[in-house]
């Protein structure tokens, strides 16, 4: 006697287009076809997004897999399984009732099972007089093998989705090193560039980056970063081949900071040719006399406090953090780009930040920033302008409004001592002569 084959779902639940289009898939089956349920599942879990199933919805579908005993899913036998709640339950873990039954509903509108449900809603299974099953009541598991193929392209595409996110994260965090490495190294180097510009444009593109980005915006900042990368790294490459340094040059990373070819020669050319040029005897002995050791940031920050409060978090802690407060404060001074470029293209980016400070920390008794800058620039382009002395005048101006009068030895010994380096009487007699004008 032939049975009906129920196609609509048991009690108050309502049938839908999409179950319609389950029992399709699961009936265009080709005949005969055969695939492994486990190979099949772990399919269906990594596209488990793309298919709309949780993880709680996966542990049911694996507890159902486990009830069919073949290891084997194939269309010409019976694919139905009709397990209780009960047994449901025990095999997931303990899954209470209510959610057993929604996360089943999900397993449905996902298109992975069909229910097959009895005219009272049970499930099991008549047999025949032989022990065969007649008939079977519960959940149909023919579109997983209607869908095996699909499964196994959407895990793949999945797979290289994640594959790609991951070399794109890769490829972003080699990035990001590379340029804060090399921008150091540029500053740590003396290399003329407008580094505090260099540094703003990367902080631009890193701001773009949220907690969570989706691949796309990772590959679309990877392409500006490596652009600002091969920028930065001609810069250095070219800097490189000009300087020509020696073994020892390069190892200790301490050069003077100029953008000339041979800073050493100039410098002394430009002493030599000094009082030549102005008869100034005095101030080409001076120059001479200075430590021939770039000034440590401390004793720059020592002598112009002021520009700690243009930083960032009002901390300077690094040559790049100065040279970016450079340039901030430069337009509050009214010194205007070409001015700025001369400057750090002759004295060398850091050299001419130092004097920027100076002129800030001294802003009030200089009527015109700009012009001041443009003449220093051009004393150091003819060898006659160092930034020793400058902030030397400045630490000696905060000592005297610090300590009592009648003290000048002992503040020089002090000053002397607390910078770490000798300096020629010549030296300590300019410093007396007023430098900001």
């Amino acid at each position: 006697m032939q049975t009906h084959i129920s196609t609509t779902p048991f009690g108050r639940r309502q049938m839908t287009l999409g179950m319609i289009t389950s029992q399709l898939t699961a009936k265009s089956a080709p005949q005969g076809a055969t695939v492994d349920k486990w190979k099949v599942f772990h399919s269906i879990r990594d596209a488990k997004e793309l298919l709309g199933a949780t993880d709680r919805s996966l542990t049911l579908l694996n507890a159902l897999l486990s009830f069919y005993l073949e290891s084997e899913l194939s269309t010409e036998g019976d694919l139905i399984v009709w397990p209780s709640n009960e047994a449901l339950t025990a095999r997931a873990n303990g899954m209470p009732p209510t959610t057993l039954r929604r996360h089943l509903a999900v397993l449905v509108d996902c298109g992975l099972i069909v229910r097959r449900d009895s005219p009272n809603g049970k499930r099991f299974a008549r047999k025949g007089r032989g022990g065969e099953i007649e008939q079977a009541y519960g959940f149909d598991l023919s579109p997983l093998v209607a869908r095996a193929q699909e499964f196994e392209d959407l895990a793949e595409a999945v797979r290289a989705e994640k594959k790609a996110f991951r070399v794109a994260k890769e490829r972003l965090t080699l990035l990001r090193r590379d340029i804060v490495k090399l921008i150091d190294a540029g500053i740590e180097e003396g290399v003329p560039c407008n580094w505090g510009r260099v540094q703003q444009t990367y902080q631009m593109i890193i701001a773009r980056l949220p907690r969570s980005a989706p691949r796309q915006l990772v590959e679309d900042i990877c392409i500006d970063l490596h652009g600002l990368y091969v920028e930065i790294h001609e810069v250095l490459e070219s800097f490189v081949k000009a300087q020509n340094l020696d073994a020892n040059e390069s190892h200790s990373g301490a050069h003077i900071q100029n953008s000339n070819s041979d800073p050493q020669s100039e410098s002394k050319n430009g002493t030599r040719n000094q009082p030549e040029a102005d008869g100034n005897t005095e101030e080409a002995d001076n120059v001479r006399s200075l430590p021939k050791r770039e000034l440590p940031l401390g004793i720059v920050l020592d002598a112009c406090p002021n520009l700690r409060e243009i930083a960032h978090g009002g901390e300077i802690r690094h040559w790049r953090d100065l040279l970016a407060a450079a340039d901030t404060v430069r337009p509050m001074l009214g010194i205007s780009p070409s001015a700025w470029r001369e400057a750090c293209k002759v004295m060398g980016e850091q050299h001419a930040a130092i004097t920027l400070a100076a002129i800030y920390q001294r802003a009030d008794q200089i009527n015109n920033a700009g012009g001041y800058l443009r003449s220093l620039t051009d004393r150091a382009r003819d060898g006659k302008f160092s930034t020793w002395p400058m902030v030397m005048a400045l630490l000696r101006a905060k000592l005297d409004a610090q300590e009592p009068t009648g003290k000048a030895d002992d503040r020089r010994s002090s000053a002397e001592a607390g910078s770490g380096f000798q300096v020629s009487e010549s030296l300590l007699k300019s410093l007396q002569k007023p430098r900001f004008k």
